[in-house]
């Protein structure tokens, strides 16, 4: 190889690498037990978008507590009569059991990855714009109570048509969203569609001596 084109490689190579590396989800921590601030007004509520991460940790106990005093449980994905009543409803499925609070090695972590797509039968499909609800079912030894988790996963699609005007007569349509979509980050930015030609262009400098 030419020293000329390795040079060109060792400056160009980090810069390429780092354009074609996939987009790395943010991780959103969930404390699941009744002991959680966050749990107490019912409200609790995440949001996330595609590619991200919800982790959700189970009660922990360093040392033994007294018989019925370990929250165990088992957590649901529900819908939302199914949150508003914190109870299964049909259509209701199991994600994950709560029930090794003495685990040796800290709290059990269950992890739900938000995407669109998933080729595993256990995995869960998110649609952006939409919400989805949680709900945890004390176990018949558990203290605790019944807790839920919303997680809106984060935008919406929108496609904007064009505006005609019309005389003052005329009765005008109704155009746009009608709920005003919050500002929020975008999971592939606009200029994404340039990388291709751009890394192809880059390519070519590098052999083109």
């Amino acid at each position: 190889m030419r020293p000329a084109l390795l040079l060109r490689l060792l400056l160009w190579g980090p810069l390429l690498w780092g354009r074609l590396r996939p987009a790395r989800g943010l991780r959103h921590s969930v404390y699941w037990n009744s002991s959680n601030p966050r749990f107490l007004h019912e409200d609790y509520g995440v949001q996330v978008s595609i590619n991200d991460y919800l982790d959700i940790y189970c009660p922990h106990y360093e040392r033994p507590v007294p018989v019925g005093r370990a929250e165990t449980f088992s957590l649901h994905m529900v819908d939302f009569e199914g949150y508003l009543r914190c109870s299964e409803t049909a259509g209701a499925f199991k994600r994950w059991e709560c029930n090794r609070p003495y685990a040796p090695f800290g709290p059990v972590r269950f992890s739900e990855k938000i995407q669109r797509f998933t080729p595993f039968s256990l995995g869960f499909e998110f649609q952006p714009g939409e919400t989805y609800y949680y709900i945890s079912i004390p176990s018949p030894e558990s203290a605790g109570r019944c807790l839920k988790l919303r997680v809106a996963v984060c935008c919406k699609a929108t496609t904007t048509k064009p505006v005609t005007e019309v005389p003052q007569s005329q009765p005008r349509g109704r155009g746009g969203s009608e709920d005003p979509e919050p500002p929020s980050r975008s999971t592939a930015p606009p200029t994404s569609r340039l990388h291709g030609p751009c890394l192809s262009l880059a390519l070519l400098s590098l052999l083109w001596l």
